[in-house]
């Protein structure tokens, strides 16, 4: 890979021993694709994007029905002492749409963060659920893109809310306006996710959680042709090492427009306060 391209990571998670050995990852632990994590923290997290040439990471929180798994603060701890490196990803409690509503706008304009994250299958509640479209509302005022995963899960919960249609084609139809950015790219859904891509002009599909060699096949031809300006890479550290991810980039046949684009470009324009 070119030394010179700047790479950015559109979704990682910061290395923190509270999620790491979270029960609900009993799966990826069984798969082998969360692996211990020698002295988690800050340093191992700079580390992983070092030995990938990741130049920076978008960390998420996460927020589900029983409180936060990493708080924003945890994010916003990372992101102030490495404010070059990491950039901070909200996540708040969809059940109560004011004080989510209240705590993003805080993030955001307090401590620079650059979108919203919230998982479908933790709080088993399709996007298209009216609890969040308050989020939706304020992800418009904020400017911020909003973030969730598409596809099955990984951990033991029911996959349907990650469905992109017709879940999330009625927000993108409700809220033109929203930038909205599916990780995981939808799998099994792929094809799916890629004809909202298409249809959409403020849909975005993430390559989170997947290794180059398993994307599909209909993803790859996408990104090589009429959707090199709506796929973004993610590693979904530390499920993932970025480096893992990127040492494969080659073998997808990319030109150097398509993989600047990929690789860094296209999030620049997504997350537009990663340039404020």
């Amino acid at each position: 890979m070119d030394e010179s391209l700047s790479v950015i990571d559109a979704w990682t998670q910061p290395a923190l021993p509270e999620f790491i050995e979270h029960t609900m990852f009993d799966s990826l632990r069984r798969w082998g694709t969360m692996k211990p994590t020698p002295q988690p923290g800050l340093e191992r997290t700079v580390e992983a994007m070092d030995a990938g040439g990741v130049s920076r990471a978008l960390l998420c929180a996460w927020w589900g029905p029983e409180g936060p798994i990493i708080s924003n603060d945890a994010v916003a701890e990372f992101v102030v002492a490495h404010p070059e490196r990491f950039a901070g990803v909200a996540s708040v409690d969809i059940s109560r749409p004011m004080t989510a509503v209240r705590e993003l706008r805080r993030y955001v304009r307090d401590h620079g963060f650059c979108a919203v994250r919230i998982l479908p299958w933790l709080w088993n509640l399709p996007p298209n659920d009216r609890r969040y479209y308050p989020i939706y509302a304020e992800c418009v005022e904020l400017d911020i893109p909003f973030c969730l995963q598409v596809g099955h899960t990984g951990p033991q919960c029911p996959s349907e809310p990650g469905r992109p249609i017709p879940y999330l084609d009625q927000v993108a139809l409700d809220f033109p306006e929203l930038r909205i950015v599916g990780g995981h790219i939808g799998y099994p859904w792929t094809a799916e996710m890629i004809s909202l891509a298409t249809k959409y002009p403020n849909v975005y599909i993430d390559t989170s959680a997947y290794k180059p060699r398993r994307y599909p096949p209909e993803l790859v031809a996408f990104l090589r042709r009429h959707g090199r300006k709506k796929v973004l890479f993610g590693s979904n550290f530390p499920m993932l090492e970025p480096a893992d991810c990127l040492a494969e980039i080659g073998d997808l046949g990319l030109d150097d427009e398509t993989r600047r684009l990929f690789l860094s470009d296209n999030a620049k324009r997504v997350f537009t306060k990663l340039a404020d």
